[in-house]
């Protein structure tokens, strides 16, 4: 009997679904594991390729810079023309021959003993080893005075002394940066290969939704999850095709479920997940053929979340509460819609000090809202609770600065207690 076949026949447990229930790593896992990551590439031109994900490694097809050029303003010459050592102090007069300025492609070799007026960024002329500013020498007609002997190759940019031909400068499977476009286009790279856009359905179900802007019918409210979930997936390598509300009818569901399941990577649905009389997802899933790996979750808010795979699509069941669908989308959607689209979500965490005492049952990792406007001695957040964390709740989702990560084993928090923290902007 597959798992589907058994939290389909089996009576339904008080959580709300029979199954395993899966600590939050093992889901995370069990989810990372189902991800069939995009590999169709594409070409971009350079100035569209911010936030697309890289397909290949990218080297230096040129050094930066591609020759030896002045960093200052002043004069080209050889410290071969002085006798001594750099610092020495004395008089020399030196005859200016030549006059080089950016941009310049004629070839200027210098004379021993004699040196070239020189603007910052144009080629250093050959037999040159140092630019002498010219705040550090004095112009007397056609000869330039010094008082010290200069140190070779000073205010001189070696060429590749920034990027060296070659060398890797943008990894693969990375976001492009408009730091990276600049990188590009230094060493001439007009185009470069993206892996094409992630493909993300989202399906929002259940009768008492309306959409924002309509009348509310008795029984109704307002779909908040498809604004948030639509906010949280826009990215320039992420295209979602948003299927709207679909109501309570299992043929319905199944319909729209098989068409986004056809046509998406990813199908993300709220609501209809737990085991209820008009949840009907389960018995869609099924119908389907869809292979779940997690079905509940050691988690407060979020543990009906359900995971699978839809034919070749993966099939991320969200909550239709609003505070735990955002927790079960930061937690466990948004790792796996990185996976597949071949990036690696950067998940560093932080720390705070609480501000409160808080006391929770062993057995399921909780997501507790915090902000804070103090910070202890070393820095850290001085962190204060909002609201009870309730499935439902919106406000103080809205009004927290991060999310407060309560392990699973952790019973009691006491005030000056450090708490792990993650971030609450998509």
């Amino acid at each position: 009997m597959s798992i589907l076949q058994s939290l389909i026949e089996q009576p339904v447990c008080s959580a709300g679904k029979s199954g395993k229930v899966l600590s939050v790593d093992i889901a995370v896992e069990k989810t990372l594991r189902a991800v069939e990551a995009v590999q169709d590439i594409e070409h971009v031109a350079l100035g569209e390729a911010k936030n697309r994900v890289a397909a290949v490694s990218i080297h230096a097809p040129m050094s930066v810079p591609p020759f030896a050029n002045s960093a200052m303003d002043g004069y080209a010459l050889s410290t071969s023309s002085f006798e001594g050592g750099p610092g020495v102090s004395g008089e020399w007069r030196i005859p200016v021959t030549d006059r080089i300025v950016a941009g310049s492609s004629e070839q200027i070799s210098l004379e021993h003993g004699t040196a070239a007026r020189i603007m910052t960024g144009a080629p250093i002329p050959d037999g040159a080893d140092v630019v002498v500013m010219q705040e550090c020498c004095k112009r007397d007609g056609e000869v330039i005075i010094l008082n010290q002997i200069p140190k070779p190759s000073k205010n001189i940019r070696l060429a590749g002394e920034d990027i060296a031909e070659g060398e890797l400068i943008i990894p693969a499977k990375r976001l492009i940066t408009s730091r990276d476009q600049a990188l590009l286009a230094a060493t001439g790279i007009a185009e470069l290969a993206v892996y094409r856009k992630l493909k993300v359905g989202l399906i929002s179900t259940g009768n008492e939704l309306a959409e924002p802007g309509q009348e509310l019918d008795r029984g109704q409210i307002f779909n908040s999850n498809r604004v948030y979930l639509n906010s949280c997936l826009s990215r320039p390598w992420l295209e979602i095709e948003d299927y709207g509300i679909v109501e309570d009818k299992a043929t319905t569901i199944r319909e729209l479920v098989r068409e986004a399941a056809s046509s998406c990577d990813i199908v993300i649905t709220t609501g209809g997940v737990s085991a209820g009389e008009e949840d009907h997802m389960l018995d869609v899933l099924k119908q389907e053929s869809a292979e779940l790996e997690v079905l509940k979750v050691a988690m407060r808010p979020g543990k009906p979340v359900t995971v699978g795979k839809l034919g070749h699509a993966l099939y991320l069941g969200l909550p239709g509460n609003p505070y735990a669908c955002a927790i079960t989308f930061m937690q466990l959607a948004w790792p796996a819609i990185c996976s597949t689209a071949n990036l690696k979500p950067i998940a560093e965490a932080t720390y705070a000090i609480a501000d409160f005492s808080y006391e929770k049952p062993t057995g399921r990792t909780e997501y507790v809202p915090v902000s804070w406007d103090e910070y202890d001695d070393t820095g850290r957040p001085i962190a204060i609770r909002l609201g009870k964390s309730a499935s439902a709740s919106l406000l103080p989702l809205a009004k927290a600065r991060a999310i407060a990560i309560f392990r699973s084993d952790c019973s009691t928090i006491t005030k000056g207690d450090q708490i792990t923290l993650m971030p609450v902007d998509f």
